[in-house]
């Protein structure tokens, strides 16, 4: 067995946790993939994995070497899709990692066109609001809403998220006009984060008159209110649904809001706010060569945001004009 075929069976026995499930998903014995091991291990003079007659789990250099491996393979690809770029189509698996309510909201109704620019490309797609390691998870590209920490992954801005203060029109009916002032004394719909268990605050703006700034449209700044009565949800689209069902206001970003908007079940009674740093990015590993597969579905993504009206620097929900 050659050595570059020898890393790729030191990566699989890692990653199943054992010889025989190695060599299962293989297609060899386990006897073979033992030795194979056992070579790997004679040529670098160390133990790379802990072995008892149940477990096999890495020792410290076992790691280490798991994660060079893995980033020189993952060159290899990249070098090798480099090459396949130039001379045909992207294909290959894609995985992608989506946040939840973005990714439905946003990007799987795109994914038919997607598919039928790049028919060569499968579709790998996982969902989730937390953090992902993407070497370690194998992901290639994933999507993000929110802040983000400094890190040596690529993060491209899609658009900054605009925050829309929401009411059904039955709930207008019945209630009538409603300023801020008016905020504490109406039930509130909202989001609590599940992973620390926070619950986001009521936005209110300090100066109704807009401001252009670096980072497009906002307003000078922004106070929290945490008004008492109130719903709370853990999932981003059941604040627009209960908002639709006249339960009371809410707060949502644009790329929920947008199609309720655009249903007319929902209206929007303030103008948009923008919390600072908050953005919408996709990310990637940071690579010498990035694969074709990833380029097209980065590049789609770009072209697709831009086509609703939305770039780094702005959004449709500037354009909105309060319903009171």
């Amino acid at each position: 067995m050659d050595k570059l075929n020898l890393l790729k069976l030191f990566l699989v026995a890692a990653e199943r946790g054992s010889f025989a499930a190695a060599a299962s998903f293989l297609g060899l014995s386990p006897s073979t993939v033992s030795k194979a091991i056992a070579r790997l291990e004679e040529d670098l003079q160390l133990h790379l994995f802990h072995r008892t007659t149940r477990t096999l789990t890495l020792t410290e250099s076992g790691r280490a070497y798991q994660h060079t491996v893995q980033q020189l393979l993952s060159e290899l690809d990249s070098c090798e899709e480099m090459l396949l770029r130039e001379n045909g189509e992207p294909k290959g698996r894609l995985s992608i990692n989506l946040p939840v309510s973005y990714g439905r909201c946003y990007v799987m109704p795109l994914l038919a066109e997607f598919n039928k620019q790049y028919p060569e490309i499968e579709l790998s797609l996982s969902f989730d609001d937390a953090y992902v390691d993407l070497v370690e998870q194998g992901i290639d590209v994933c999507v993000r809403s929110g802040t983000l920490e400094e890190s040596t992954l690529i993060a491209r801005q899609l658009s900054p998220i605009d925050m829309l203060t929401c009411a059904s029109p039955a709930y207008l009916r019945e209630n009538g006009g409603i300023s801020v002032e008016d905020y504490a004394r109406h039930p509130w719909i909202r989001f609590r984060f599940r992973q620390t268990g926070r619950v986001m605050p009521v936005m209110v703006s300090k100066n109704p008159n807009p401001l252009v700034t670096t980072s497009g449209i906002a307003y000078a700044g922004h106070t929290n209110l945490d008004p008492g009565r109130q719903y709370i949800v853990d999932d981003g689209e059941a604040l627009a649904d209960l908002c639709a069902q006249g339960l009371g206001l809410t707060q949502l970003p644009h790329f929920i809001a947008r199609d309720w908007l655009q249903s007319g079940k929902i209206v929007p009674i303030a103008p948009c706010l923008r919390p600072p740093g908050f953005g919408v990015w996709v990310i990637y590993a940071k690579r010498t060569f990035l694969p074709a597969r990833i380029h097209a579905f980065v590049s789609f993504l770009e072209q697709a945001v831009r086509s609703r009206g939305e770039t780094p620097l702005r959004t449709w929900a500037e354009e909105l004009t309060p319903a009171i």
